[in-house]
């Protein structure tokens, strides 16, 4: 068996108190408390399995981020997790059914950060020679886009040769991700006029009727054959049955897969005109993480990941997915990446999420050797 993951093996239960350890300490994306509890968890890891902890980067609203230096080299590969999760407190339940392990965020991504902390002490123990320095940046504000984080993560990938992003992989293949949509996300607020609706009911303008035409409208605009999607997700409005309603606010999400498409879609949206008398309209949002599109450089990044699986006796598969990610911002800056080198399982953002256990000593291995041999 390959020495790293005979290593894996032996810590596969070490490495599933870790992952519970972190999971139980909820971290919703919009609560900077329980974000910088969770935080303090994975520093306490840093300290028990390295010796020191990561530089901690202050945030006033989310979470604080963490930057973790390991090895040494002129050079700079960079691994990219995220700790936040879209649930809110007490929504998902830690559980073990068999080979199974249910948890808020313990797919997206926080096992997959824990394989990446055994993974570099993977190498420290096997005293493994690196050619290049690890930056490790674990961030607490990736589910609603990065806002803070992203000056981060773009700094550190134009000092990088490579990026690793430790989201999970396809579900059911395991397949790792060379190339994502663009996303973007838009609130639209409805300004009309208020009225006595048995009354006055000429005298009001409705925003909820303008929100129901632009809502038709936008989702027009999906084009399966493009891979351009407009999800309406929220719609907010009115308030009293015998009032018509003066405010409504509409939010979307879009995904693309070209720069192109992305700009034409920005483009309508902030081009939208109320078709009503009296409505006015204020768009706010955009553009917010770049189409990922496999390049050379990523293609020869894949080869070397699939040549280092076939070491640990795994198949390695590639796919291009809707979903966005961090990865999105380091390939838009030209750096080689690989995302979907996290943990096994199912359910992102769903109430199943799991991660699999019998698969953490085969994904935590992957990702130490891909290291290695950069």
């Amino acid at each position: 068996m390959d020495k790293i993951k005979k290593y894996m093996v032996k810590n596969k239960d070490r490495i599933f108190d870790d992952i519970q350890f972190i999971v139980e300490s909820e971290s919703p994306s919009n609560n900077k408390q329980l974000s910088d509890a969770c935080g303090q968890r994975i520093q306490q890891l840093f300290q028990r399995h390295f010796g020191y902890m990561a530089e901690e980067i202050k945030e006033e609203i989310y979470g604080n981020h963490l930057r973790f230096e390991f090895g040494r080299g002129k050079d700079t590969i960079l691994i990219l997790s995220h700790f936040d999760t879209v649930w809110e407190k007490g929504d998902l339940p830690f559980r073990v059914e068999g080979d199974k392990v249910f948890g808020p965020g313990i797919y997206d991504m926080k096992g997959g950060l824990v394989q990446a902390i055994w993974a570099l002490k993977a190498l420290k123990e096997l005293k493994i020679p690196l050619k290049k320095k690890v930056v490790f940046l674990c961030t607490s504000d990736e589910e609603v886009g990065s806002p803070s984080s992203r000056k981060i993560i773009e700094q550190e990938a134009r000092n990088s040769k490579y990026a690793l992003v430790t989201e999970p992989p396809v579900a059911g293949t395991g397949a790792l991700k060379t190339g994502r949509k663009g996303s973007s996300r838009y609130f639209v607020e409805i300004k009309g006029i208020a009225a006595h609706s048995g009354n006055n009911h000429k005298d009001g303008i409705s925003a909820i009727k303008q929100a129901a035409q632009l809502i038709v409208f936008l989702e027009s605009l999906t084009d399966y054959k493009k891979g351009t999607t407009i999800n309406v997700g929220s719609v907010k409005g009115g308030g009293k049955l015998n009032v018509v309603p003066d405010s409504a606010t509409i939010g979307m999400n879009v995904r693309v897969t070209s720069k192109e498409e992305q700009v034409r879609i920005d483009e309508i949206i902030r081009g939208l005109r109320p078709n009503t008398p009296g409505i006015r309209l204020k768009v706010r949002g955009g553009m917010n993480r770049p189409p990922m599109i496999r390049n050379k450089g990523t293609g020869k990044l894949f080869k070397l990941a699939k040549n280092a699986a076939k070491d640990l006796n795994m198949e390695l598969q590639e796919a291009n997915v809707g979903g966005g990610s961090d990865a999105n911002i380091t390939a838009s800056l030209g750096v080689p990446t690989l995302d979907g080198l996290g943990a096994a399982g199912d359910g992102i953002h769903a109430k199943n999420e799991h991660i699999l256990l019998s698969e953490i000593p085969n994904r935590a291995a992957l990702l130490c050797k891909i290291v290695s041999l950069l």
